[in-house]
């Protein structure tokens, strides 16, 4: 038996056959130091028939984070030589700690990679966003066969839960909206204002107001509020129910999730939100009067004649179908981060966060799509 004296824990190495006996006695402290694992790494690697290494504690005295490093890093080179590893008489809290430090990944305890080459770190998004994005499109897929199956009266759709979410998304926003409407209408107006009277035409300050809501403003802001609103609730509801395995519970049944959960929520959104924007966009004309009448001196007889005369149907048309692509792309955002959301308390927020960002994002670029698209037809 060879003895090793490396500080002042005690530490004994011996080949007994095919294994490798460590014993451990003494104190084992940070004081005293932690003992290097190479003279036992050595004996894997200079006798070829060593297949086990057997780790056993007499007489420890005292001991603390030190032994269980020791323990671990020295069971964690066996492994790493392909041997079993036995431990015998350690301290009931000395496996309890090994215990637990074997359960944390791997990824978690190895430091990254700094040096990582930036091709691979393109690629790994990309190939994260390529997913992602396959994902959208069965998901995308799932909720128009259910649309489908509706019109066809195939789909079981909760009259109940579309009510509610009907109520959600209507009358339920109808605060904010009020009070966002009639502040974007009175900030456009003044701001309208402030260059217009240089030339004398403050009275078309009713104009920038009329087509600048009725066109975008009123569309974009209400469909903006509703993806921080009803898209974030949706997710967090629908989120909820999947880490309560409730999804899960609907799918064991024979029922498609899509049916129950999302396509409620979808067509409630959808037909929402275009009453949203007609409602944001008087509200808009209201507050644009409101500052001519009481800053420019505009009579309110005169201002709705100039609103009236500036506003042709087609601005309103353009609004309204901007409200029913935002409602859609806002109810079918929220959902899906909803649907696809983690097994824990934290996925659930996560999943929220991100349905209030991309709803707002997707919002932004169809309204970018629409307008360009528009411009090319001439409208």
């Amino acid at each position: 038996m060879e003895t090793s004296t490396l500080g002042q824990p005690g530490l004994e190495i011996a080949l007994e056959g095919e294994t490798v006996r460590v014993c451990l006695n003494g104190t084992w402290t940070l004081a005293g130091g932690i003992p290097a694992t190479a003279a036992v790494v050595n004996a894997f690697e200079t006798q070829p028939r060593v297949s086990r290494l057997r780790i056993e504690a007499r007489d420890i005295t005292r001991w603390d984070s030190a032994l269980v490093t020791f323990v671990h890093s020295l069971a964690a080179s066996g492994e790493a030589h392909g041997l079993p590893v036995e431990l015998v008489g350690l301290p009931d809290g000395v496996l309890k700690l090994l215990r637990l430090a074997r359960a944390v990944p791997r990824q978690v305890l190895e430091r990254p990679v700094e040096d990582e080459a930036v091709t691979a770190r393109v690629g790994r998004v990309a190939l994260d966003g390529l997913r992602t994005a396959g994902d959208a499109l069965d998901y995308l897929g799932e909720t128009s066969l259910a649309f489908v199956a509706l019109l066809q009266r195939q789909a079981q759709l909760p009259g109940k839960d579309l009510l509610r979410a009907v109520e959600s998304a209507g009358v339920g926003a109808l605060g904010i909206v009020t009070l966002i409407s009639l502040l974007i209408g009175s900030v456009l107006a003044f701001v309208g204002a402030v260059q217009l009277r240089q030339f004398g035409a403050t009275l078309y300050v009713a104009n920038l107001v009329a087509i600048g809501i009725t066109r975008e403003l009123g569309a974009l802001m209400t469909g903006i509020v509703m993806a921080g609103r009803s898209g974030a609730a949706f997710a967090a509801v629908l989120g909820t129910m999947t880490v309560n395995e409730e999804v899960d519970a609907l799918r064991a049944l024979g029922l498609r999730p899509t049916e129950f959960l999302v396509l409620p929520r979808v067509l409630a959104t959808t037909a929402m939100l275009p009453a949203l924007v007609v409602y944001a966009d008087v509200l808009g004309i209201l507050g644009g009067m409101l500052v001519g009448v009481s800053l420019l001196d505009v009579g309110a007889a005169e201002y709705l004649r100039q609103t009236q005369a500036a506003l042709p149907l087609r601005h309103v048309v353009v609004g309204l179908v901007k409200g029913v692509a935002f409602g859609a792309v806002v109810s079918l955002t929220g959902c899906y981060y909803g649907i696809r959301c983690g097994r824990s308390a934290a996925a659930v927020g996560e999943a929220t966060t991100k349905a209030v960002v991309m709803g707002i994002v997707l919002v932004v670029v169809v309204d970018a799509l629409f307008t360009v698209a528009l411009h090319v037809v001439g409208l």
